[in-house]
């Protein structure tokens, strides 16, 4: 693929998956208007049991002004806000008011301030504020907007307007230990249309994105597949001749004669160009492996132009692995490409597969790689090739203990040391094989075998046979 469709179809996944999101938050915002709201109109938050120790629970809310990063209330008008409140000690009070005023009438007074409420997975953010003084009983006081007070569940209509306000719920005798059931509830006619707007820009955004996908995988006609596959009938062979029977993902690294000693500390630097790119072409990847699944489970086939673009990724991944993270194996800068470079000392090839299972395509990629993912672990631990094709930090795997072990002796002896090149080719070599039959590439399940070398074993065709040396004709009758 050349730079401008590998540009088209990495642009057009991030368009499509941003035009999703917008699409999915207004069906959201939609679906909530048309079954979030109760028989009064309004949208309702769970009831939240508040309890404190002290005279008060307050709540700062935001209209039209610029808002707290800790509010819980929009800053924008919401039409009508309604707070229900029941308290367990008797009488209760309900206020909003503005805020300068309740901050200088609970000056010096111990209350607790809500930050938000219990959604959910998301915890009650409250704040503990000290004091000593006592606020008295809070009906008495003319600052307030809206109120309600008395016994059982007292309710709090309340058209909201611009500025900055609290809401305050406390017993209504303005003694300490407030313990109440709240709930906050909004009415708005905004919803619909907000939803309606969002969802029908991200359908735009969405087709925009899948325009530019079919700009960027489709061929031309007078131009013939690329060769990712080795020996593959429809395309010619990218790294040479296949040993017939051989596994279809073929690998191969050959170690540089010689290495510097020490670039192998800066490698990790040198590569962050490509880690940048790697990040949008896997994220790309990730998602057009999602497509092919579908196209897999409908049609039996894995849709050419995305079988292309996903084993360049996985080919530029390999390449940049094998210089600065998974080998050390040379000091040659890696190519910004997705094609077969056979002067470059790394490269894969994958097999395009004419038909695929329909129904592997539904466990091979979880349940029948199983196993398989447990060895990957141990091999590839915390800094080998991981999905969708990171390098994961939390811990270091076999292949980055031994990618260093062999680093470290190349400093010392100025040599790197073979054996090990052999074992890493080996673990990178069943990594790679994994990661693509989990990517729905291959139903040929991958081997447990540890195939070590530089060159992998589909590549190694037998040499010609040696010569009987020719002893001339045996006179007849000699001794």
């Amino acid at each position: 693929m050349r730079p401008g469709k590998i540009a088209l179809t990495a642009g057009g996944v991030l368009l499509a998956l941003f035009g999703l999101g917008l699409t999915a938050a207004g069906g959201t915002l939609v679906w909530a208007h048309a079954t979030q709201r109760d028989a009064a109109g309004y949208y309702n938050t769970p009831i939240d049991h508040l309890r404190s120790a002290a005279y008060a629970l307050t709540s700062q809310v935001d209209f039209g002004t610029r808002p707290s990063q800790r509010d819980w209330v929009p800053a924008h008008p919401l039409g009508t806000v309604r707070l229900q409140a029941t308290s367990a000690n008797g009488p209760v009070f309900i206020g909003i008011a503005p805020q300068a005023d309740v901050d200088v009438w609970l000056s010096g007074v111990a209350h607790t301030h809500v930050w938000s409420l219990r959604l959910g997975p998301i915890q009650r953010d409250t704040e503990e504020v000290p004091g000593t003084s006592a606020p008295g009983v809070p009906a008495a006081h003319n600052f307030w907007v809206a109120s309600a007070s008395g016994n059982g569940m007292r309710t709090l209509i309340w058209p909201s307007e611009p500025g900055r306000w609290s809401a305050v719920v406390m017993n209504a005798d303005g003694q300490p230990g407030v313990t109440v059931d709240v709930r906050v509830g909004a009415k708005t006619g905004l919803l619909l249309p907000i939803g309606l707007g969002v969802g029908g820009f991200g359908l735009l955004v969405l087709a925009g994105g899948a325009l530019l996908l079919v700009l960027g995988l489709r061929r031309p006609r007078h131009e013939a597949p690329t060769g990712t596959a080795s020996g593959d009938a429809a395309g010619a062979p990218a790294l040479g001749p296949v040993v017939v029977g051989s596994y279809p993902v073929r690998l191969d690294g050959h170690l540089d004669p010689a290495l510097s000693r020490w670039q192998w500390l800066i490698k990790w630097i040198l590569v962050i160009p490509h880690a940048i790119v790697l990040a949008v072409l896997w994220l790309a990847a990730s998602v057009l492996t999602v497509i092919a699944g579908f196209a897999i489970l409908f049609t039996g086939r894995y849709p050419r132009s995305i079988f292309e673009f996903n084993s360049g990724v996985f080919r530029w991944t390999w390449r940049v692995a094998f210089y600065a993270f998974s080998a050390f194996g040379t000091d040659r800068y890696p190519p910004f490409s997705l094609r077969p470079d056979p002067s470059y000392p790394a490269d894969l090839a994958i097999d395009y597969p004419q038909r695929l299972s329909r129904g592997l395509v539904l466990v091979k990629w979880w349940l029948l790689a199983l196993p398989h993912y447990l060895i990957v672990a141990a091999f590839a631990g915390g800094w080998g090739l991981g999905w969708p094709g990171s390098w994961r930090t939390n811990r270091a795997g076999l292949i980055a203990l031994l990618a260093v072990i062999a680093a470290v002796l190349l400093a010392v002896r100025g040599r790197y040391p073979e054996p090990i090149f052999d074992l890493l080719m080996g673990m990178n070599r069943w990594c790679f094989r994994v990661l693509a039959y989990a990517a729905l590439m291959r139903d040929d399940y991958p081997p447990f075998r540890l195939d070590m070398g530089g060159t992998d074993p589909g590549h190694q065709l037998p040499g010609p046979p040696v010569p009987t040396p020719d002893r001339g004709p045996e006179l007849v009758g000699a001794r």
